[in-house]
């Protein structure tokens, strides 16, 4: 499906959405960038790794009673969903101590937490997506207490659900960070699940299997994103 016949919506770092029949498709670019786009590239081949794995998480999600905004597979780049209204909120998981949570905290890489925990933080480039409390988020009237509290609940969810299926291929789920939108007042887990959004460790070697071989400059990304696939049988 040539996607630039379509009427253009909006365009992220790594997607572009395009209306189609009352809903969107979803583009998967080959971009990628990090801390907050000072760094950038294209390469080739990214887009449509994360789009597969995007769908096969979000098919997984539906399976496992999490609503989520993706409708059906398209193509190599593209998937159908649900429009949404995004909601200004990055909802972060972590299960393990790393990036920004050990600098802000000055607490060793690699410690797992007591239990998940979960964060937000406000979705907005120009202010660099700051950490918000849950009380500032109702304050603000960002989120009511009730949707915020179910939006909690969906991602310790998720977040048991992803845990459950990478154990098996000995993969550490070490954090991620998830997007919700209401589709006619339903909350829907939307934008994507993929290595740009989670980290993933090897559990026997603590070698990054995500974005932070990027970050980091550690290898060759599309390499890693790649054997990620292989190694979980997609």
């Amino acid at each position: 499906m040539n996607v630039n016949e379509l009427k253009f919506i909006y365009e992220g770092k790594a997607k572009k959405l395009f209306e189609y029949e009352n809903n969107v498709l979803i583009y998967y670019k080959d971009d990628v960038t990090a801390f907050n786009g000072e760094k950038k590239d294209n390469l080739i081949g990214k887009g449509k790794i994360n789009k597969k794995i995007s769908v096969f998480m979000f098919e997984l999600m539906e399976k496992n009673n999490v609503k989520t905004h993706f409708i059906k597979d398209i193509d190599e780049t593209t998937f159908l969903a649900k429009k949404v209204e995004i909601m200004p909120l990055e909802v972060i998981v972590r299960n393990y101590t790393a990036g920004s949570f050990c600098k802000r905290y000055g607490i060793e890489k690699g410690k797992k937490l007591k239990m998940p925990l979960v964060e937000f933080s406000l979705k907005n480039d120009d202010l660099g997506d700051p950490m918000i409390s849950d009380d500032a988020i109702i304050a603000l009237d960002i989120c009511s207490k009730k949707d915020l509290e179910h939006i909690k609940n969906e991602a310790l969810k998720i977040n048991n659900i992803l845990n459950n299926y990478f154990k098996q291929f000995d993969i550490l789920l070490v954090d991620f960070k998830v997007e919700f939108g209401k589709n006619n007042n339903e909350i829907l887990l939307a934008d994507e699940i993929s290595p740009d959004t989670c980290r993933f460790w090897d559990k026997n070697t603590m070698e990054s299997l995500d974005k932070d071989v990027y970050r980091e400059g550690k290898g060759d990304l599309v390499d890693t994103y790649t054997a990620l696939i292989r190694r979980i049988n997609l």
